[in-house]
């Protein structure tokens, strides 16, 4: 079991001034991380998906409600269960899965707002019974961990980045970088604007690059775009795992590949994209598998992979829907119109 980490508070370069504590964690929850957007971009070829928040969405609203720059290290909560003691002066903000509820010094908390906090303050969520499962909490100045090739984010398949490379535990601290100390200005996320949550989803994407007609049928790739598909609970950062399914295949088996149709020379994996193994799809997640030999049917645009981290476990239903480039680059446009600080209210 790991060893919580308490590091002693370093001096700045005056041997003066301590960082201060942005929390002490008192119930850590189930694998709540430390994660910054967008994670290690660039490094695939040498084996690193990014990691970050499965919700970018939720995350850099969160950051920019406590005046934030939206990749700024923040905490990811899935399913909530999470308490921890704040040890600084500024604002907070809670975004992302609802029936979390959570709570400030026993009082409720608003999501998508950011509150004021104190020394000894206490923050508290409960299980994240939905809709939604990921809860995130960005603390004014973000949090100081160390950077581990270029970004903050835990990378729990690799063991690297966040704290220690690994989910918080009771008793852990961690800092909050100066400039956030004494923040105040509270600022919230119009009702309009906030995303919908929800038990049933539609999931938007791009086909390939391993689909129609080379390796599914034209009814398979239907099947794909109008079924229900159900997420597995065997699902989390590294993929999310949905129902099996007999697709027909395009092709009687993979060739020189191996003998399941779904097999293909190993080659690089995109995240986001839907792993086929056999008859089990998988979307692969920020911490997933950057190459191997099966096939990618289909590929969640950018746009849309804040769903992901709100998908429920054992609940939640998926239906896909094909998009082309001049949609998928609208959603984008209107992910940048939600995040635009200039549509924040202040309070």
């Amino acid at each position: 079991m790991a060893t919580p980490s308490q590091p002693t508070n370093p001096a700045d370069s005056s041997g003066t001034t301590e960082r201060p504590v942005a929390l002490e964690v008192i119930e850590p929850g189930v694998q709540t991380t430390v994660q910054d957007y967008p994670g290690r971009r660039g490094l695939q070829a040498k084996g690193f998906f990014p990691a970050g928040p499965v919700d970018h969405l939720a995350f850099r609203v969160a950051n920019l409600l406590v005046g934030n720059e939206q990749g700024a290290a923040g905490l990811e909560i899935p399913m909530g269960r999470f308490k921890a003691r704040f040890g600084f002066e500024g604002t907070v903000a809670a975004t992302g899965a609802e029936g979390a509820k959570p709570t400030l010094n026993g009082e409720p908390m608003p999501l998508w707002e950011s509150v004021r906090v104190s020394p000894g303050d206490v923050i508290a969520s409960g299980i994240a019974k939905g809709p939604g499962f990921r809860l995130y909490l960005a603390v004014s100045g973000g949090i100081d961990v160390p950077e581990v090739l270029g970004s903050r984010s835990t990378y729990t398949m690799g063991g690297m980045g966040g704290l220690d490379g690994r989910a918080l535990a009771r008793g852990d601290r961690l800092f909050v970088l100066p400039e956030g100390v004494g923040r105040t200005r509270r600022l919230r996320l119009p009702q309009s604007l906030r995303p919908a949550y929800t038990n049933e989803w539609e999931i938007e994407v791009m086909r390939g690059p391993h689909a129609d007609p080379d390796f599914l049928t034209s009814q398979d790739w239907s099947d794909f775009c109008s079924l229900s598909w159900k997420v597995d609970l065997n699902s989390n950062r590294v993929g999310t795992r949905l129902n099996s399914h007999r697709f027909t295949w395009a092709r009687e088996s993979g060739g020189v590949a191996g003998g399941h149709p779904s097999n293909v020379l190993d080659g690089s994996y995109p995240l986001g994209g839907i792993n086929t193994n056999g008859d089990v799809p998988v979307i692969l997640g920020p911490d997933g598998p950057t190459s191997g030999g099966f096939t990618i049917i289909a590929t969640v645009v950018h746009p849309a992979l804040w769903k992901i981290g709100q998908l429920r476990p054992g609940r939640d239903t998926i239906r896909f829907r094909e998009v082309d480039f001049d949609e998928a680059m609208a959603l984008t446009e209107h992910v940048g119109y939600l995040l635009d600080p200039a549509h924040l209210e202040e309070l």
